[in-house]
């Protein structure tokens, strides 16, 4: 469910006409629905609430300042990735307990950064974040030896790879044998024997993430079982205590209605396996999810700006494309897309790859980019649209702007977030200016 609803045909963001938004703002605009972050993450944190987990919001999925400030006064920890999004958290205050920090490619800055994590000060000394996510030997021995150096102690978590198959994209799968992330089952024994007893970086977690979207809550009950008997092993055998679990995230969204489970029914799935162990033996369970939070809680707005044929191909040519959002392109993701203003009888009850309307007309929708994988939808029936008019793209709220880039000198669109009847520029829309400020010789005099 999200607040982008349709009112006597005209698209509203909860009680704002998106058309006035592009009045004042223009296009290609993202826009996002404060009502739809917050439904999101409350229906979370009450379907899991048996577990008390610690829910940290996925940064990496919509980094917006304005909505990670939303998310952490509602409670929301956050999962980094980067010292970028590492300086991102501290500007929203959220305490170091409430952070971990995953990647493959941590560099030493970063390592630095984070066990020094403040908010009182962004960056400034402190005691650092809850957990780096472990992803190699490398890693883990990279992390204590810096720890050592400045004199500090941190706890993290081994990264396992459950081989679990969960049936989403190639790119978007982390959980099977053959990907970068996490270790196979047997090594992690091995690596709890060879740095379980290291004291500057001590390991006392398990953390896996098998992929995004995931639309079943089977792969979670399977590698959920299968790190739990890892602890058995390791608690029974190597006498390693296992404090908290770490269960990534990859809930689905919705790009089509009713595609994805709720959060009560993944809830529903995993809370009979693990509420014995939360409940009497103080294991930690904790959540990372992203997309199931933020992608229906964002459209993205663009203008026709032609259409064209060829041969017995129909375009709509808009202006915004892979730069603006590349899951098209990269992912051959699909997106709904539909005109901004609509007659009665196109009026969408639900939103489908196949719609189930008359009079609709066979069309590519297409980007301004030189590249043929420039798209945002092919072969898609929508209503007849003419150049000026308004469309949007759904579910773009997750891995949409963050991934956008200026390709072909193309500047960053604006962010919107509405909430009730107003809204609020959260990223004014770049500039010409601003695509070259980093690129100009100061010297050069303007003659």
């Amino acid at each position: 469910m999200d607040h982008f609803q349709y009112k006597q045909g005209r698209l509203h963001c909860e009680d704002i006409p998106v058309e006035e938004i592009a009045k004042q703002v223009g296009t290609p605009t993202y826009i996002y629905s404060a009502s739809t972050f917050r439904d999101h993450y409350r229906r979370l944190t009450e379907a899991f609430a048996p577990l008390d987990p610690l829910i940290c919001y996925s940064i990496k999925s919509c980094s917006n300042l304005a909505i990670l400030k939303l998310l952490a006064s509602l409670g929301a920890g956050m999962d980094v990735v980067s010292g970028g999004e590492l300086y991102r958290a501290s500007l929203t205050k959220t305490p170091g307990s409430k952070i971990v920090y995953a990647g493959v490619g941590k560099t030493d800055r970063e390592i630095r950064e984070a066990l020094n994590y403040s908010t009182a000060t962004p960056l400034a000394p402190s005691s650092g974040i809850r957990l780096f996510n472990i992803e190699s030997e490398a890693e883990f021995e990279n992390i204590a030896n810096i720890a050592r150096a400045l004199g500090k102690t941190c706890e993290a978590t081994l990264r396992i790879n459950p081989d679990v198959d969960p049936h989403t994209h190639l790119y978007t799968t982390t959980g099977k044998k053959e990907t970068k992330f996490g270790v196979d089952l047997d090594r992690a024994r091995a690596f709890f024997k060879k740095y379980g007893s290291n004291n500057f970086c001590r390991l006392t977690a398990l953390h896996l993430h098998i992929g995004s979207p995931v639309y079943s809550a089977e792969p979670y009950v399977k590698s959920v079982t299968k790190a739990l008997q890892l602890i058995d092993d390791l608690e029974k055998q190597d006498n390693h205590q296992i404090t908290a679990l770490n269960i990534g995230g990859g809930f689905g969204a919705d790009y089509e209605s009713n595609q994805s489970p709720a959060a009560i029914d993944y809830a529903n799935a995993l809370i009979p396996i693990l509420a014995n162990r939360v409940q009497n033996k103080n294991l930690k369970l904790i959540l990372e999810p992203g997309r199931s939070i933020a992608a229906n809680a964002g459209i993205l707005l663009t203008r026709v700006q032609y259409l064209k044929h060829s041969g017995q191909k129909r375009f709509v040519i808009v202006d915004a494309g892979m730069h603006t959002l590349i899951r098209p392109a990269l992912y051959n993701a699909f997106h709904f897309i539909w005109p901004v203003v609509v007659a009665p009888d196109h009026e969408p009850r639900e939103r489908k790859e196949e719609m189930k309307l008359t009079a609709l007309d066979l069309v590519d929708v297409v980007g301004p980019i030189c590249e043929s994988a420039d798209f945002l939808a092919k072969n898609r029936k929508l209503p007849p649209v003419a150049r000026n008019d308004l469309l949007a793209v759904f579910t773009a709220g997750a891995y949409g702007y963050v991934m956008a880039n200026r390709y072909n000198s193309s500047p960053l669109p604006a962010e919107i977030l509405g909430d009730h009847n107003q809204f609020t520029v959260i990223r004014k829309r770049e500039t010409y200016d601003d695509l070259v400020a980093h690129e100009l010789d100061q010297n050069l005099s303007d003659e």
